[in-house]
């Protein structure tokens, strides 16, 4: 009887122990991020959101802004802004959101005309986006009337000067009872030379580093070892609430530094995984990721 009933304590020990470490492992599991807007053979928002693969959603890109420039918004082949044709974004918007998926409108990219003139022009730029895609109120609100989780920075042109204003800036919204969300897209090059300065505020919920069109910091074929130092120093040095691998979701999304799924799964996420503000993965684009696959391949190991 004494048998059965050690038995009986070990095989329970160990169901609670399975069941720790599955909750552990859901804890400490991260999430897929990824752009969508610049092409319009991608599928609509809801239709990105609705394959359940993505966790965060990046609108690209508000292109013109800043030093006295009218702000101007392209989704490529989606809609046509000028005649207000991306109102109708509102409705993948929100049912995104319905889904848990935090959708930001994503600043700058590769191709644009954005800077910022002053530490007022910052000011009036926040302004502007408060208004136009947050929380605020406008007439002529580009994406419609739905309210987007944040504000993701991709700056790669121009000056580096002001960005940590506007992030302080966008964040003292934060006090009218909804939280406005800072995301940014640095190149993995430590500091990155637009976003350093903002990042260093402390004030950015999820970076997205892009390891990708960078060869001293990415992966290059059988070398996973530049990566994974570069991964180190910015999870060590930024202040950030999770840092995320941004990586191109097919070869040809970039000139560089992709990193086949079962490379990633095998011998980067394990290591890069370990470390407390791990977020996940982030892709570009939704484009290439249809193309791919990529996102549906590595899920279950993000």
């Amino acid at each position: 009887m004494a048998n059965k009933s050690q038995a009986m304590l070990l095989l329970l020990s160990l169901l609670s122990l399975v069941l720790v470490q599955n909750c552990l492992a859901a804890v400490g599991g991260g999430g897929i991020a990824i752009y969508w807007g610049q092409n319009g053979n991608e599928g609509t928002l809801a239709q990105t959101c609705a394959t359940g693969r993505f966790s965060y959603v990046n609108i690209a890109f508000l292109y013109k802004f800043g030093n006295g420039q009218t702000p101007q918004i392209n989704l490529a082949g989606h809609c046509n802004p000028d005649s207000n044709g991306c109102t109708a974004v509102s409705d993948g918007i929100r049912r995104c959101q319905s889904r848990g998926i935090k959708v930001m409108l994503s600043l700058g990219g590769g191709v644009g005309s954005y800077s910022l003139a002053s530490k007022e022009d910052a000011k009036n730029v926040a302004t502007y986006l408060w208004n136009n895609f947050l929380g605020g109120s406008s007439t002529s609100r580009p994406l419609g009337d739905a309210v987007l989780d944040g504000i993701d920075f991709d700056i790669e042109l121009g000056s580096n000067l002001y960005w940590d204003d506007l992030a302080r800036y966008l964040k003292s919204y934060d006090g009218t009872g909804r939280k406005v969300y800072l995301t940014g897209a640095p190149q993995c090059p430590f500091p990155d030379s637009f976003l350093g300065s903002a990042l260093n505020t402390g004030l950015f919920d999820y970076v997205w580093v892009q390891f990708y069109n960078n060869p001293p910091c990415q992966y290059t074929s059988g070398n996973t070892d530049n990566l994974k130092n570069s991964w180190t120093r910015w999870t060590t040095s930024i202040n950030a609430g999770k840092i995320f691998l941004g990586l191109p979701a097919a070869p040809q999304a970039a000139g560089s530094g992709f990193i086949p799924p079962k490379v990633l799964t095998a011998e980067v996420l394990p290591v890069i995984k370990k470390s407390r503000n791990y977020g996940g993965v982030m892709l570009w684009s939704k484009y290439w990721d249809d193309q791919s696959g990529y996102s549906a391949s590595i899920k279950k190991r993000v």
